[in-house]
């Protein structure tokens, strides 16, 4: 064969090496980006979160009833925008993500996990906190993240549903400066599978938005550092009792979201379905009632409340776990955007802290760290997740082991009361509706 030939075929193969290089390249390169701009997006919803509540702060400092007014008008007006403007955009926005990964319709998925949908979220998640709703900002920076990395997947749409799991996870890790969570979170309670190329895209998306955060806010941990330790002997009965109890109420809690996610039966059903926003009014003068008997304590997400009762900066009232429990399934009923994670650990530290009267021996830190895991578990029922993140929150590794049982405790606890995960279940509430082709969510086993 000719040189000549043969030096056209090298030539050739050369310059498609080269194409399928730089295609990889560019691809990895728009992935990393996406990363950094899923960071930015936590720190900025962080900001809008922490400047809302503020907001919503100072203007009952001039009367707590203004409430009365204003936080059953934002649930109207956030369930209106959520509806119509933002469609796909309700909740804490885990379910949507879970649904888009499992769905086959390319139009419905973008519809889940759109640039449009990510702008809503953010909007109307800050509405909802300017009114005082009882709802977390990193449920919906799951949702926000899935989006971004989503917006990337074009050039490469086989592997659209590694990024969406990629770009939630890094939305979780972001959000709480919890690297590891994220992972978790989006092995157990996302992806539910282990695979080798997604973990691949999960951890390059948590450094990038890690990083961004770092950058941003600086290394920080979400309810500070605690050094509480629970020492074997009789205080360990507290494991096994505040699991239980955790367990069963947040089972308790998903029972009731999936029952209104479903749709009541009989007229009441019907009613809701034809006036959504007049339920959301409802929905949010129930809130403002919560909040003015709790003193304003349960309005917002919760994290100054719990920080506070971690560290024994305050005593934790008798009524604020189950005012804030009612608060919270108000809010996720409503249908206005909003998290669970933020308010069920704000939740659990109230239930911890009860017991402390009947443990005195027992440190405040150790109660109210049990109490978090074991309510995020019945809430979440992801136990692996519950334990890591509550663990890196506080960098406190002394009380995993005792946080381990609690969690296994817990989400036992749960499934007595509520079959299946919340966020799986509301997923598939999504799908039938709307993709009825797409096969069942299975929650984890």
């Amino acid at each position: 064969m000719p040189r000549r030939i043969l030096h056209r075929r090298s030539m050739a193969r050369l310059r498609g090496a080269s194409v399928d290089a730089f295609a990889i390249w560019r691809r990895r390169l728009l992935f990393l980006l996406s990363g950094i701009c899923v960071g930015l997006a936590a720190v900025l919803m962080a900001k809008l979160a922490d400047a809302a509540q503020w907001t919503f702060k100072e203007i009952l400092s001039v009367s707590p009833l203004i409430a009365l007014v204003m936080t059953p008008a934002g649930f109207g007006l956030g369930t209106r925008l959520a509806r119509t403007v933002f469609p796909n955009s309700q909740g804490s926005g885990i379910p949507q993500v879970i649904a888009a990964r499992h769905s086959k319709d390319p139009r419905f998925r973008h519809a889940l996990v759109s640039l449009r949908v990510a702008f809503g979220k953010i909007a109307v998640m800050t509405l909802g906190l300017l009114c005082g709703a009882s709802a977390g900002r990193e449920g919906p920076t799951v949702q926000v993240g899935a989006a971004i990395m989503a917006a990337a997947g074009h050039l490469s749409p086989k592997r659209l549903p590694g990024l969406l799991l990629a770009g939630g996870a890094a939305g979780v890790a972001a959000a709480f400066n919890t690297p590891l969570a994220g992972i978790v979170f989006g092995i157990e309670e996302l992806g539910q599978t282990y695979q080798a190329r997604t973990t691949g895209l999960i951890v390059a998306a948590i450094v990038a938005a890690g990083l961004t955060s770092l950058w941003l806010v600086g290394n920080y941990t979400y309810f500070g550092t605690t050094d509480a330790t629970l020492a074997i002997g009789a205080g360990w009965i507290v494991v096994p009792l505040i699991g239980g109890l955790g367990g069963l109420g947040g089972g308790l809690f998903s029972r009731v979201v999936i029952l209104f996610g479903r749709g009541l039966p009989g007229r009441a059903g019907a009613l809701i379905g034809r006036r959504p926003v007049a339920f959301a009014m409802l929905c949010g003068l129930g809130v403002a009632l919560c909040g003015l008997a709790s003193g304003g304590a349960v309005y917002g997400t919760g994290y100054e409340e719990a920080r506070a009762i971690l560290h024994g900066d305050v005593p934790a009232p008798g009524d604020f776990a189950p005012l804030k429990f009612v608060a919270t399934v108000l809010t996720s009923i409503s249908g206005i955007p909003g998290g669970l994670f933020a308010p069920s650990l704000a939740v659990g530290a109230g239930l911890g802290a009860e017991f402390h009267g009947l443990f005195p021996g027992v440190s405040i830190g150790a109660l109210v760290l049990v109490g978090m895991v074991s309510y995020l578990t019945g809430v979440l029922q992801a136990p692996i997740t519950s334990f890591v993140i509550v663990t890196e929150m506080t960098q406190d590794h002394a009380m995993m082991i005792p946080l381990m049982i609690a969690a296994l405790i817990a989400d036992a606890a749960s499934k007595l009361v509520c079959q299946g995960g919340l966020y799986h279940a509301l997923a598939d509430i999504i799908l039938a509706r709307a993709d009825p082709a797409a096969p069942p969510v299975k929650p984890p086993a």
